[in-house]
């Protein structure tokens, strides 16, 4: 397999800005702070490939130093969101490779699911469509899930012979819809449609198809224009608290809101509430 390594621009003090991002593999865009990732592959319903599995990889681990990219939003083109890995370009490849090659592969998928979860930008997901196989763990990687009703969200990983415990999914799903539900969809491997998904917490909203992109990235811009070290501190105790036991999470809460009462942001939203204006956030 290929790797490929997308670099972004370097700006002094090894801050970098993401609006000129070569993407090779799918289409990716930067604007008032949110950067918008399009796989597309419509034809194919925006399968993943190993070069395409390496890129994305890459690109949230940057996004950690981006100046320009506050949130983010990820979709798929052609009314679809993710059909998984490319059954040509993938599944056929790893019947031939042996035990290192099987296991370098299911890390770097792994390693893609842990870059979106510590890159500090909220990703909003906007599904549509099919969403199965990795394309379901993109979803679920993701803090956010905006879905249609014709939406059809599928952990497959059973359906051809493999665990269901792909990418993270064992740990990750129990925790966004509950145990039961989670063992429902990993064992069975059937589709979960956008109402049933919704009812069950893994939509945070439904959506209806031709505005489901745009309802996603309106509520990124939103978030894009808040404080944004906040929310990136936000995401990283969401993260982190799972294994804290209660004491230790308070603990650490305490030491988080102490860093962000210190911001400029804190400050600033203080002096606008006192003269009854809204505040200006400016993620420092």
């Amino acid at each position: 397999m290929r790797y490929l390594t997308g670099q972004a621009h370097q700006l002094p003090g090894h801050r970098t800005t993401m609006a000129a991002y070569p993407a090779a593999h799918f289409r990716f865009a930067v604007a008032d702070g949110v950067a918008t990732i399009e796989l597309d592959r419509p034809e194919r319903k925006n399968p993943l490939t190993f070069e395409s599995y390496t890129e994305l990889r890459n690109l949230f681990r940057g996004l950690a130093d981006a100046d320009d990219v506050k949130a983010v939003v990820i979709t798929g083109a052609g009314e679809n969101f993710c059909s998984g890995g490319d059954v040509h370009e993938i599944i056929g490849p790893l019947t031939k490779l042996d035990m290192p090659g099987l296991l370098a592969f299911t890390r770097l998928t792994g390693d893609l699911v842990k870059a979106m979860r510590a890159c500090p930008q909220p990703i909003v997901a906007a599904i549509d469509g099919v969403c199965a196989g990795a394309g379901a763990m993109l979803a679920l990687a993701s803090d956010l899930r905006y879905g249609t009703a014709r939406s059809k969200t599928a952990f497959l990983f059973t359906r051809v012979g493999l665990a269901g415990c792909d990418m993270g999914a064992c740990a990750l799903l129990p925790r966004v819809i509950g145990q039961g539900r989670a063992a429902d969809l990993l064992y069975s491997g059937r589709s979960l449609g956008g109402e049933e998904a919704e009812r069950w917490g893994y939509f945070n909203r439904l959506c209806a198809p031709d505005t489901v992109l745009a309802e996603a990235q309106a509520f990124a811009a939103a978030l894009a224009g808040g404080p944004t070290f906040a929310h990136a501190m936000t995401k990283k105790m969401l993260q982190q608290e799972w294994n804290m036991g209660v004491d230790e999470a308070i603990e650490a809460e305490a030491q988080a809101q102490a860093i962000c009462m210190a911001t400029n942001d804190f400050h600033r939203a203080y002096h606008a509430f006192a003269a009854k204006q809204s505040p200006r956030f400016e993620g420092d």
